[in-house]
């Protein structure tokens, strides 16, 4: 079966935190399978070669790429998160935005009834929203 995921690739071995973080602000999120370096390497050993994880129930993949690129996560592909409340909303915000950039402080422009975007500490971008009912 042919199949589509965001893939998320992580510098400097910090997948795993950025994991813990996402998995602790986020409902219904969680490793699906995990597959860490070993001490042969070619990373980092107990640093994510693979994962696959689910965020508010959809399916990721990411790893800690032992190359150093020129590049990193950019605003232009970013995740968007829909909330059941404000303060589901206030809450994922700050835990999110907490070491990392706001881009649009949470508020009401005119598209949804609140909406927030981040970057996250690790540089992941976030769109947070409370949808129009």
């Amino acid at each position: 079966m042919t199949t589509a995921r965001p893939f998320l690739m992580f510098q400097e071995g910090v997948a795993q935190a950025a994991l813990d973080l996402y998995f602790a602000t986020l409902p219904d999120s969680k490793f699906v399978h995990v597959e860490r370096y070993g001490a042969e390497g070619p990373g980092p050993a107990g640093t994510i070669k693979v994962a696959l994880f689910t965020i508010c129930g959809r399916e990721y993949m990411c790893s800690d790429s032992f190359m150093k690129h020129a590049f990193s996560f950019t605003p232009s592909s970013s995740i968007f998160v829909d909330c059941a409340s404000m303060e589901e909303l206030e809450r994922i915000f700050g835990a999110l935005s907490e070491g990392g950039k706001v881009m649009m402080p949470p508020g009401n422009y005119g598209f949804s009834r609140h909406f927030g975007w981040c970057s996250d500490r690790y540089g992941v971008s976030w769109q947070v929203n409370l949808p129009k009912t």
